[in-house]
């Protein structure tokens, strides 16, 4: 097992999350408690020159403090092959850019070890790879065809639509089999994104809570309920969803089970999938949530179970 020194961070600025509840803090505070040495840098500062993958970085320390949490070191030019790990984090959009940065990171994966695999998280749309387990899922459709949409809801009575490469609960539309709303919602879908969308069969069971569950190298390692507000069909936390304690039934043990060979196949250290009643809706491996959360409710300390695992997979 190769001794850890130094780990480089690509995330979303450190200033500007919430550490009450982000995973990048939860891992990134073990990492430094582990006697690790932090560097912050956001994906823009990624430059590829001449085969070399270089980045502006700042040392980094945290402290969990709210308002008082990070302090920054004066920025170096680095080359982000000799860190010994480097923490793929930032959240999506999954777009272009970020599907760059993994092109660029692929250049010292694996003799610096990236988590999670950036030729995987590029190759694993998280709403398109878990159609790798339909029986699995609630009946899914993907397509830009408003006719075939049409039809699936005439189908499925109501439905979920939702972009395919979104996050966090946005541009989440539950629309019923009545709704006149839908040709407007297709055409502002049509307006907004240029790649097919996804309807899913709408899954009453959202209403007692939408699962997070998260795998530490292909098993399960803790999980959270997040419960929508009364309001609203989206469980997300930052709109307005309410997290609860859990634990994980003989279904869902089945799903991880199932799904965790390809997990390790495919190098995904850390992975977050969410599960409504008996079937699960998205594999998340791009920067998936609830760390904290699960530690909250006396759950599991994952970010020390993550780094255990990073340990013994560095080359």
């Amino acid at each position: 097992m190769a001794k850890i020194k130094n780990v480089a961070v690509q995330m979303d600025h450190v200033a500007g999350i919430n550490i009450a509840g982000d995973s990048t803090f939860a891992i990134s505070l073990e990492a430094q408690a582990r006697g690790y040495k932090l560097f912050h840098y956001t994906p823009e500062r990624l430059s590829l020159r001449d085969g070399k993958l270089y980045a502006s970085v700042e040392p980094m320390l945290l402290r969990d403090v709210k308002g008082d949490h990070f302090e920054l070191g004066a920025p170096e030019r680095v080359d982000l092959s000799t860190m010994d790990v480097v923490l793929l984090r930032q959240d999506p959009p999954f777009d272009m850019a970020y599907i760059t940065s993994t092109h660029l990171l692929e250049r010292i994966h694996p003799k610096t070890l990236v988590v999670n695999d950036p030729a995987w998280v590029r190759n694993s749309p998280e709403k398109i790879f878990v159609t790798e387990f339909a029986d699995l899922m609630p009946k899914t459709l993907i397509t830009k065809d408003v006719a075939e949409i049409r039809r699936f809801r005439d189908e499925m009575g109501d439905i979920i639509l939702k972009p395919l490469y979104g996050n966090g609960g946005a541009g989440v539309f539950h629309s019923t089999r009545d709704d006149r709303n839908l040709s407007s919602l297709l055409e502002m879908f049509g307006q907004l994104f240029r790649e097919p969308f996804i309807a899913q069969q709408y899954l009453p069971d959202v209403r007692k809570g939408d699962k997070r569950i998260i795998l530490v190298d292909g098993e399960p390692a803790g999980a959270i309920n997040r419960v929508p507000a009364d309001h609203d069909s989206r469980s997300n936390m930052h709109v307005g969803g309410r997290a609860e304690a859990t634990e994980l039934t003989s279904r869902e043990k089945e799903i991880c089970q199932r799904i965790g060979p390809a997990l390790r196949e495919r190098g995904f250290l850390l992975v977050g999938i969410d599960v409504i009643g008996d079937y699960m809706t998205e594999i998340n491996v791009t920067s998936p949530t609830g760390i904290r959360e699960v530690r909250k409710f006396g759950g599991a300390d994952i970010a020390s179970l993550l780094w255990d695992t990073i340990e013994r997979k560095r080359p």
